[in-house]
């Protein structure tokens, strides 16, 4: 093997019809190479399996204790509508097809705080409904 290359293998591939994806664990062979990057797996993958590589998602790499070999997971989308409509958020904006708005210190400590006062599915609610409350005052009682 040639110092700097590298050997990529699938395995336990899955045709997931249900989500429109093939999905297979990732064996990267990299001896005498740092790990491999997400990017370059997502191209060679690409090639492989006759796809562009934006509907491509690895996650989950672990390098083997000594290196050399690392493992984790991919999913290939049918369509990038596929892609968006069932990987999770967090997975769309480290790929760079969504974008992470950004709150401030302030805002995420009070929604953090409203969360703690309903329990279960509600904090969803809580957490999504982010707006200043404003109370008034009624002097009607004061005439």
């Amino acid at each position: 093997m040639v110092e700097g290359s590298f050997t990529l293998r699938t395995r336990k591939f899955m045709t997931n019809r249900l989500l429109c994806r093939r999905q297979m664990i990732v064996d990267v062979l990299h001896p005498g190479r740092a790990t491999i990057s997400k990017k370059e797996i997502r191209e060679v993958l690409a090639k492989k399996y006759k796809t562009q590589s934006d509907v491509i998602f690895c996650f989950g790499f672990r390098t083997q204790f000594g290196g050399g070999k690392t493992s984790g997971f991919a999913l290939i989308y049918d369509t990038l509508d596929f892609a968006k409509k069932f990987e999770p958020k967090y997975r769309l904006v480290r790929n760079g097809l969504a974008t992470r708005e950004k709150s401030g210190r302030k805002q995420r400590k009070e929604r953090k705080n409203r969360m703690k006062k309903v329990r279960g599915t509600k904090k969803a609610k809580v957490g999504a409904g982010a707006g200043k409350k404003v109370r008034y005052i009624s002097f009607s009682h004061f005439h």
